[in-house]
């Protein structure tokens, strides 16, 4: 392999949405910083199998289920 090139992978902390920590080694950031998560991948429907539910108020789901209400959507 040639030197230079390849990334530098350190131990760095991961803070979850719920406040929880782990330790990871990763290319980000510099050795001991904190990556604070913005989407928990615990509750976020991506990562979970869709088992959450749309939480959506007057947005776009909205809109779509009244205007097309008798077609059976």
């Amino acid at each position: 392999m040639k030197d230079g090139i390849h990334p530098d992978y350190h131990m760095i902390t991961v803070k979850m949405t719920d406040g929880t920590t782990y330790q990871v080694r990763s290319t980000w950031g510099k050795e001991g910083d904190t990556l604070s998560l913005d989407i928990d991948p615990l509750a976020h429907p991506a990562w979970n199998g869709g088992s959450s539910k749309l939480m959506d108020t007057g947005g776009r789901v909205s809109k779509f289920k009244n205007k097309y209400a008798g077609l059976g959507f």
